[in-house]
């Protein structure tokens, strides 16, 4: 006798766009093929290029090396990529004195931040950076003025206790990746407490930052659950699950991969987000998607809040070099 297998359930998919890389994580992962392919492998990488565990093996499987400090390099020969996230000053000192040719994939937007940074320490402000501490943001932001000219807040509870060491003005910056909501608080608090504080002239956290938390908040109410595609040390995609929280889904959660799923967290489940952090590739956006729909009946609605178009230079020893596609890196 042959068993009809039981229907299953329909579950509408929300997701959002934008989600996923941004112009600063395409421009990292390009930089590090590109250096592959001019340069051959191996190529080293200080740190993770991206928080994201896919890409990397990725990278590794094509002969990029990781490491987390300059002295774990044994030759001097080999190129040596500083991650999207940034380094302290004194990593490229350390390059040069061992004469290492070195690529910076740091995200320009980052970039934009440290040089805010020396900036107000030009201007003799007392400069106060909103982040997280240990991030590798922060580390490399901190680490482009002496030790002691950065002073870290890391919470509204730091805004309200924070005493200036000095009669200087004060300047604030951030982390680029940080919660919109949350940074807005604390720079509201340390404005309302040193109303002459120096603010950048344009906000810090990035396009994509943004973008992605706007996305989420326009389907979290919709939503009986909601899945963040990224690796739980990417600061951009623990802040879109926090942010998918308070926007009204209880049930929000960080995922790397499909095989992560626990598939009784979506029990008599609906209605489904689906967004994804800066430093996940759209492959593993669809690979849930496709194991959804080995347990559901899956309508998928992709919510569009923004558009992006932004995408940032190579540097400059790269951009002759030919493209994995096989079009000009400068293109």
């Amino acid at each position: 006798m042959q068993v009809t297998p039981s229907p299953k359930a329909p579950v509408k998919i929300l997701l959002c766009a934008p989600r996923g890389f941004c112009a600063g994580v395409d421009r990292a992962i390009q930089i590090v093929d590109l250096a592959l392919e001019k340069y051959g492998a191996p190529v080293y990488v200080r740190h993770e290029i991206v928080h994201n565990k896919y890409v990397v093996e990725g990278l590794r499987n094509k002969g990029a090396v990781f490491v987390e400090e300059l002295d774990e390099i044994p030759v001097d020969d080999r190129p040596v990529i500083f991650s999207a996230h940034g380094v302290p000053k004194s990593v490229p000192e350390a390059a040069r004195l061992r004469n290492l040719f070195f690529l910076d994939a740091t995200c320009p937007l980052v970039s934009k931040v440290h040089k805010e940074a020396i900036l107000h320490d030009r201007r003799e402000r007392e400069i106060l950076l909103i982040g997280h501490k240990g991030h590798p943001e922060v580390v490399g932001t901190m680490g482009q003025l002496p030790r002691g000219r950065v002073s870290l807040i890391e919470t509204a509870e730091d805004a309200r206790t924070f005493e200036p060491k000095t009669d200087r003005q004060l300047a604030w910056i951030s982390q680029t990746t940080l919660s919109v909501d949350d940074t807005k608080e604390i720079v509201e608090i340390l404005e309302e407490r040193f109303p002459t504080i120096a603010k950048p002239h344009k906000d810090d956290i990035c396009y994509a930052t943004t973008n992605r938390q706007h996305a989420v908040k326009e389907i979290a109410p919709k939503c009986d659950a909601m899945i963040v595609v990224g690796a739980p040390n990417s600061s951009n995609s623990k802040r879109l699950r926090e942010v998918g929280e308070r926007a009204g889904c209880d049930k929000a959660f960080l995922i790397q991969r499909a095989s992560e799923i626990f598939w009784g967290d979506f029990e008599g489940v609906k209605t489904i987000g689906i967004t994804a952090g800066a430093s996940a590739p759209e492959i593993l956006v669809e690979e849930i998607v496709e194991a959804f729909r080995e347990h559901f009946d899956v309508t998928l609605e992709t919510v569009t809040t923004a558009e992006e178009d932004i995408s940032f230079n190579l540097p400059k020893e790269l951009r002759a070099a030919p493209s994995p596609s096989g079009t000009s890196a400068a293109e």
